[in-house]
């Protein structure tokens, strides 16, 4: 209710600068436990999350209210995308909401403090409950981005629950062109080999764009079960532009929200039938209500995301959907979330 109120006034300013008082509210507010086991409990890559729900990487962009975030009841957080070294991104403006649209436009460029920054955030926070992701990238003007994701795999391993690779943004010139089977295959390597080993090392996820043709699927997917990828986070903005009613929809970037919703969920069953469910894959990109998750649920998504849809519905969205999960989840017949997972 009271961000119903609030909302008009935020979307009087601009995004960005939006954006950054939502962080600033988060960090300032009382922080809540995160969430317990209960009906919704699911078990992904060797890691119990609390509920399939969270929230994607590209909100709390340094790590800097993690556990602010699993108190309004998502069941993990994803921070970043964080390089290695401190980088401004792309000139201002680049972020603009949609309101037509319910959809958000994004040019970041990987804008954050660096690893090093983050890193000793983030270990501050060791030995708290909750289940924290981090999502890495590679500087824009890197001579190496391949030798740059390692970095980051050895910086934030032991301080993550996952490590969340992302070659999928639009918005780094040329960094899309990691998803080519070669590159990639050297890349994984890399960040799994500079991971470590053994029973503390955190399973690595890669998160992919949605503007992928057939042989790239494939290729993808024949590389996640060879590596034994953690999972698959199916997927990253559109460069594609549905029709569009704002007038922000010729803005450069990436585009979220509502009109990523048919594209994302096609992804996801074509990675769902590309991997032949032997790998975990994480449902994100136009999810704003119990139902859209439960249908990604049920086209195989282990887990699920949003970002764009907390911008027009608030803090409040995580209960509401976690809530509307459990609902779904008892009508269909299913005792867990892993059991509908693919039941379409």
């Amino acid at each position: 209710m009271l961000y119903s109120l609030l909302r008009p006034l935020l979307f009087r300013l601009d995004a960005e600068t939006a954006h950054g008082l939502a962080l600033t509210a988060l960090r300032l507010s009382r922080r809540r436990p995160a969430p317990a086991a209960g009906p919704l409990t699911t078990s992904v890559a060797g890691i119990s999350f609390p509920n399939p729900l969270g929230l994607a990487a590209g909100f709390d962009k340094d790590g800097a209210v993690p556990d602010t975030i699993l108190g309004l009841g998502f069941g993990f957080a994803e921070v970043g995308s964080i390089t290695p070294l401190p980088q401004p991104g792309n000139p201002r403006p680049r972020l603009f909401r949609l309101v037509e649209d319910r959809a958000v436009i994004n040019r970041m460029g990987f804008n954050n403090g660096g690893g090093e920054v983050a890193a000793r955030r983030l270990a501050a926070r060791l030995g708290r409950p909750g289940i924290v992701g981090i999502n890495i990238g590679a500087n824009k003007d890197s001579a190496d981005r391949i030798a740059d994701y390692a970095t980051m795999a050895a910086l934030m391993a032991p301080l993550a629950s996952y490590l969340a690779v992302n070659v999928s943004s639009p918005n780094t010139p040329g960094l899309r062109a990691l998803q080519d089977e070669g590159a990639l295959s050297a890349l994984l390597d890399g960040v799994l080999a500079a991971r470590g080993v053994g029973p503390h090392a955190p399973p690595v996820f890669l998160k992919v764009a949605p503007d992928l043709q057939p042989s790239d699927i494939d290729a993808i997917a024949r590389i996640a079960i060879d590596k034994r990828l953690g999972g698959l986070i199916i997927s990253n903005t559109t460069i594609t532009r549905p029709p569009l009613a704002s007038p922000h929809r010729g803005e450069a970037g990436g585009l979220s929200g509502a009109p990523l919703k048919t594209l994302a969920l096609e992804r996801l069953r074509d990675f769902r039938k590309a991997t032949g469910g032997a790998v975990p894959l994480v449902g994100v990109g136009g999810i704003a209500t119990a139902a859209d998750a439960w249908q990604r649920i049920r086209a195989g998504a282990s887990l699920v995301q949003l970002y764009s849809a907390m911008v027009f519905e608030g803090p409040g969205i995580a209960r509401a959907i976690t809530g509307g999960l459990e609902a779904l989840m008892r009508r269909d017949g299913f005792s867990s979330i892993a059991e509908a997972v693919g039941s379409e």
